[in-house]
């Protein structure tokens, strides 16, 4: 069937599968069976692409320090946060 997620599809590839998915079940123009078919495929799709974003951001989350160490990386939000408050007072 042409709506099973394949694991060599980038994730484009992906959510464009998904959408057409979704688009065909908001129709309603399909059989019970194929609706099924095609929200455990939408299912699996979805799972997938959450599993390559927290990756992502896993991987994005992270830099070296000037050893060649990986640290967290801390967002703007998080360094102002310890050092006071938006209006300058410290904690």
């Amino acid at each position: 069937m042409a709506d099973k997620p394949e694991q060599n599809q980038t994730f484009e590839q992906k959510m464009d599968q998904l959408e057409t998915i979704v688009n065909q079940l908001e129709q309603g123009n399909v059989s019970l069976e194929d609706s099924m078919e095609k929200f455990k495929t939408g299912i699996k799709l979805s799972e997938q692409l959450q599993d390559t974003l927290s990756k992502a951001e896993h991987t994005m989350a992270k830099m070296m320090d000037k050893d060649g160490n990986e640290v967290s990386f801390e967002s703007p939000d998080d360094a102002d946060n310890q050092k006071g408050d938006s209006n300058g007072n410290q904690a």
